[in-house]
């Protein structure tokens, strides 16, 4: 089991956490919403400045965005403005209804549906000369009714954190690490003692939605035309974690052990694994400094391999100007060599086939995260959803206590309203 010395590694984690886990998405309630388009024909084009909203992490990487911008303005000769946004969705949402948006900004895939629906955004994403680099899983994220309007920016996908110390303890070692249920459940068992619980997770879909993958369930079809909720692969995934948290093995990180999230419950050493992104590698190196850990690939479960990605990507409004410098814009900023600058500056994996081998070799004990962008399932986008995932995440909370069957049954039927 390889050593790992903790290093910043937050970008998308942040944002997950303040977009992918909340949810802040365009649609509300379980009703569909209206049918609309992007903007079509050619992309705008004049001398205007472009004005850029992000959703930062923090200083770092606020000085990333901002020295890149910069290098591409000098070399362009177009002014650009950056600003970090203190409440992403809001201040994107207030753009839009002033008619003032800025020309590009950070989008979150469950904001995607109601932005494009009403017309908001330009699908730019087949103009970009990249396009092909992009993770195709990325590309689906950013595809709405057939159109890939935006690339991804970055992203990072849930893998299995392990307490070196704890486990080390317990007398396992390499050849123990889980690569099946089966396995995840006796390893958690044993390192189950001493006031430690074996495995933690948020007490969310954005979590338990790694199981459900794992056995071949999701909560809509790939094609986002069908509810699969109540699946027998999702009840299967649900009961084999409750089964386990029944025994005592597994827990709600915030729930039942009483940590604000799963990388605090790692952390505190209550847990000794957790169920996270890459995004707690900066809040261990900034925490948790002495506390050792590695990453290792979720094991499989019925239907193989499984887990989820977050990402965001750059979206473009409809009413920009200059819409023409923002996609040369937006190709500097996604360009192999730059998305591996901003990798080292601020920790994001890169969303591109190409930078693969050389952030693998920059990341090596990370490689697990990377790994799992070939079997990685999104987050549902359609118009909607967002409402009912937080319904499903307040009927997962009392899961211990509940009938998978019947949260799911409920999820399917939520989901069936605004799938149709």
């Amino acid at each position: 089991m390889a050593h790992r010395t903790a290093r910043m590694l937050v970008g998308v984690g942040a944002l997950t956490i303040t977009t992918a886990l909340v949810l802040t998405g365009c649609g509300s309630g379980f009703s569909g919403g209206d049918e609309g388009g992007a903007a079509d024909g050619e992309l705008t084009s004049s001398d205007d400045a472009l004005e850029i909203l992000i959703g930062s992490s923090g200083d770092a990487e606020t000085d990333a965005v901002n020295a890149a911008v910069a290098a591409w303005s000098e070399d362009s000769g177009i002014d650009v403005k950056v600003t970090a946004a203190s409440d992403l969705s809001q201040e994107l949402a207030q753009g839009f209804a002033a008619g003032s948006p800025p020309d590009l900004f950070y989008l979150a895939p469950e904001a995607l549906a109601g932005y494009a629906s009403n017309g908001s955004l330009v699908a730019y994403g087949d103009m970009l000369e990249n396009k092909d680099d992009f993770y195709p899983s990325l590309v689906q994220n950013f595809t709405y009714d057939g159109d890939f309007y935006c690339a991804p920016k970055d992203f990072s996908t849930l893998q299995l954190i392990i307490n070196k110390g704890l486990w080390d303890a317990a007398g396992l070692t390499d050849a123990d690490i889980p690569t099946t249920w089966d396995d995840l459940a006796t390893v958690a068992t044993t390192l189950t003692k001493d006031g430690v619980t074996g495995l933690a997770f948020g007490a969310e879909y954005q979590r338990l939605g790694a199981f459900m993958a794992q056995a071949g369930g999701a909560l809509v079809s790939d094609d986002g035309t069908e509810a699969t909720a109540n699946s027998p692969e999702n009840v299967e995934a649900l009961t084999y974690v409750k089964d386990n948290m029944d025994a005592g093995s597994f827990a709600y990180a915030t729930i039942d052990l009483g940590a604000g999230w799963g990388g605090e419950a790692f952390g505190k050493q209550q847990a000794a694994m957790v169920i996270e992104g890459n995004w707690i590698t900066g809040a261990m190196a900034n925490d948790f400094p002495d506390v050792d850990y590695v990453v290792a690939e979720l094991p499989a479960g019925p239907a193989g391999q499984g887990t989820l990605q977050f990402t965001n990507c750059w979206g473009m409004a409809a009413d920009s100007p200059n819409q023409q410098a923002a996609l040369d814009l937006v190709e500097y900023l996604t360009s192999t060599d730059q998305l591996l600058a901003f990798s080292k500056a601020f920790g994001p994996m890169p969303p591109v086939a190409s930078a693969a081998d050389a952030w693998t070799s920059e990341n090596p004990d990370l490689a697990a995260f990377l790994a799992g962008a070939d079997y990685a399932k999104s987050v549902p986008t359609n118009d909607g959803i967002a409402a009912v995932i937080s319904d499903f995440n307040a009927s997962l909370e009392s899961l211990k206590t509940s009938d998978p069957q019947e949260i799911l049954d409920t999820v399917q039927s939520n989901t069936e309203a605004v799938v149709g």
